[in-house]
C-alpha cells in the first residue's frame, strides 16, 4: 500500500485537522492502493488563507511574466524527469493502459511549457487604446483574477490538474486544487514537483478529500475569487448555484454525448479505427467521447460488421500489461453505472451487437467489454445520456440534413466529428454542428494550443490555448487626463 497521508498547504505537508482518511483502490483488482488524508472545512480554511496571503501579500503575482515562466518550465522538467514513475502511478490509480498514461504525463509537462511561453508574453501585454478625445490617454491591462479553486475529475488526473494549474500560475494567481477522491495520487506528486521547482509557499495548495465535504467547502468559500471545475453536469450545476450567491468568476467543463457522422464515401477501415478510438480510448471515460455514431445507410451494415469484429479483438487487462488497450473502469460505482446503462439499453429495444459484459477472464477489478449497440431508439437513455464507459450507439441516416438534425438533437454540445472524402462537405457540416470542438476525419486529438470547451449543458468558458489563460485574468482599463486645461464642469 502506498503512503500518501497528508495535505499540501502553504508549502508544507500537514495531517488533516479532522484526522479523517479515505481509501483509494487499484481498479484492476480492487486491492487497497493507499490511504489518503481527507480534507475537511478547517483544512479548506487553512488552504484558502494560505493562498490569500500568497496572492495578497506574496511575490508571485508581482513577479514578471518571465520570472513566473522560469518556474513553470522547472515544473515541466520535474514532471518529465519522473514521467515513467508518474505514468505507473496513474495506471494503478486510474486503470488506463500504460501507453495512454505515458502520453498523459508528457502532455501535462507540455502544458506547463506552453503556459510558460504565454506567461512571458504578459510582460508586453499592456495595450494602448486610441480615443476620440485627445485630452485622454488610455490603456488596457490584464491582471490575475486572484485565488482560484480548481476541482478536477478522475479520468485524466495529472493532465486535468495541469490544464488548470499551469494557466493559473502563468497568470499570477494562487490556487487550491481539489483532486477526485478516486484518483488523488498524482496531484499530490505534483505538489512535490512544484515545491522543488521553487514555487512560493501558498501559491499552490493540494487538498485531497471527498467532493461532498472538501469540494463543497472550497467552492463556497468567501476567500475564493474564481472556480474552475471539470466533471458532471449535476455537480457543475450545484457549483454554479453556489458561485451565483457571491457572483464568483466560474468556468465549467461538463458532460457530453458527442456525435460522429460518417458519410458513405469514407474509408471504412479509417472510420472503424476512429470510432473505436473515439469511444474505447481511456475506457470511454472521456467527456468528449464520440459515443453516438451516425453512419450513412449504404455503409451502415458493412461498418457495423467491421466495428463488431475489431472491437472484439481489443485486448482487455491490467494497464501495466504489454499490449492492453482497454483497462478497467475507475471504480466499482462506475462499473455499476455502465452495467446499468447497458441493461437499460437492451430493455429499451437497442440491438446489442457485441460486448456488454464483464470479460470472462477478468474476475477481479472493474472491467467491461467494449460494447456496440445498433438501431438505438432516439428517445432512450442510451442515446441521450452520458454513460462514461466503453459503449457506443450506432444509428443510420439518409441525408446530410438528417445527420445534422440527429447530431444536434442533444442537450450537450462539447464535441463532434465528421468523416468524408468530400472536404467541402466536412467543412460545411463542421460549421453546422452545435459543439465547441469539431474534428474532421478523426476523433479526440487534443492540443494545448487550441481552445477546449462546449456549448449548451456541456459548460461555460474555454480551457487550453490563450483562452485558458484568459480564464485566470481580469481586464482593466487605465485612463489618464493629460490636458493642462481645467475640466470646466462648474468653473464657468
Amino acid at each position: 500500500m502506498l503512503d500518501r497521508p497528508h495535505l499540501f498547504i502553504d508549502g508544507q505537508w500537514l495531517a488533516p485537522q479532522s484526522g479523517e482518511y479515505f481509501e483509494v483502490f487499484d481498479p484492476s483488482d480492487a486491492s487497497l492502493l493507499a490511504k489518503v488524508a481527507a480534507a475537511g472545512r478547517t483544512d479548506v480554511d487553512l488552504a484558502v488563507s494560505a493562498a490569500r496571503r500568497a496572492f495578497d501579500e506574496g511575490s508571485w503575482p508581482r513577479l514578471s511574466g518571465h520570472e513566473r515562466a522560469g518556474v513553470l518550465r522547472r515544473i515541466a522538467d520535474g514532471i518529465r524527469a519522473r514521467q515513467d514513475e508518474l505514468a505507473v502511478l496513474e495506471v494503478r490509480d486510474n486503470g488506463k493502459p500504460l501507453p495512454e498514461a505515458q502520453w498523459d504525463i508528457a502532455d501535462a509537462a507540455g502544458c506547463f511549457d506552453f503556459y510558460a511561453d504565454l506567461a512571458a508574453r504578459l510582460d508586453d501585454d499592456e495595450r494602448p487604446i486610441a480615443l476620440g478625445d485627445k485630452r485622454f490617454r488610455a490603456s488596457v491591462v490584464r491582471q490575475p483574477v486572484g485565488v482560484a479553486a480548481a476541482v478536477i475529475p478522475w479520468n485524466y488526473p495529472l493532465l486535468m490538474a495541469a490544464w488548470k494549474v499551469a494557466p493559473a500560475l502563468a497568470a499570477g494567481c494562487a490556487m487550491v486544487l481539489k483532486p477526485s477522491e478516486l484518483t488523488p495520487l498524482s496531484a499530490l506528486e505534483l505538489a512535490t514537483i512544484v515545491n522543488a521547482a521553487g514555487l512560493p509557499p501558498g501559491v499552490l495548495n493540494v487538498l485531497p478529500g471527498l467532493g461532498s465535504e472538501a469540494g463543497a467547502a472550497l467552492v463556497e468559500h468567501p476567500g475564493i475569487d474564481k472556480i474552475a471545475f471539470t466533471g458532471s453536469v449535476p455537480t457543475g450545476s450545484r457549483i454554479m448555484q453556489a458561485a451565483a450567491r457571491e457572483v464568483k468568476n466560474i468556468s465549467l467543463e461538463l458532460g457530453g454525448k458527442s456525435p460522429f457522422i460518417v458519410f458513405a464515401d469514407s474509408d471504412i477501415e479509417a472510420a472503424v479505427e476512429w470510432i473505436m478510438f473515439g469511444i474505447f480510448w481511456n475506457q470511454g471515460q472521456v467527456c468528449s467521447a464520440t459515443s453516438r455514431a451516425l453512419v450513412e445507410r449504404s455503409l451502415y451494415p458493412a461498418l457495423l460488421q467491421r466495428l463488431s469484429d475489431e472491437a472484439q479483438k481489443i485486448r482487455i487487462g491490467n494497464g501495466l500489461e504489454a499490449g492492453v488497450l482497454l483497462g478497467p473502469l475507475v471504480s466499482a460505482g462506475q462499473h455499476v453505472k455502465v452495467s446499468t446503462a447497458i441493461t437499460q439499453g437492451i430493455a429499451d429495444g437497442a440491438r446489442l451487437i457485441c460486448g456488454g459484459k464483464r470479460p470472462a477472464e477478468q474476475d477481479q477489478g472493474w472491467f467491461m467489454q467494449p460494447t456496440v449497440f445498433a438501431d438505438v431508439p432516439l428517445d432512450c437513455a442510451l442515446w441521450r445520456e452520458e454513460i462514461f464507459g466503453p459503449v457506443v450507439s450506432v444509428n443510420p441516416f439518409d441525408t446530410e440534413a438528417e445527420a445534422l438534425q440527429l447530431a444536434n438533437d442533444s442537450e450537450f454540445g462539447l464535441a463532434a466529428a465528421v468523416m468524408s472524402r468530400d472536404l467541402q462537405r466536412c467543412e460545411r457540416v463542421a460549421q453546422a454542428l452545435q459543439a465547441g470542438i469539431v474534428w474532421i476525419n478523426c476523433s479526440q486529438p487534443t492540443f494545448s494550443e487550441l481552445p477546449w470547451g462546449g456549448v449548451k449543458r456541456s459548460g461555460i468558458g474555454r480551457e487550453l490555448g490563450e483562452w485558458g489563460l484568459d480564464n485566470y485574468l481580469e481586464t482593466k482599463q487605465i485612463t489618464r487626463y493629460e490636458s493642462s486645461e481645467a475640466w470646466g464642469w462648474y468653473l464657468q
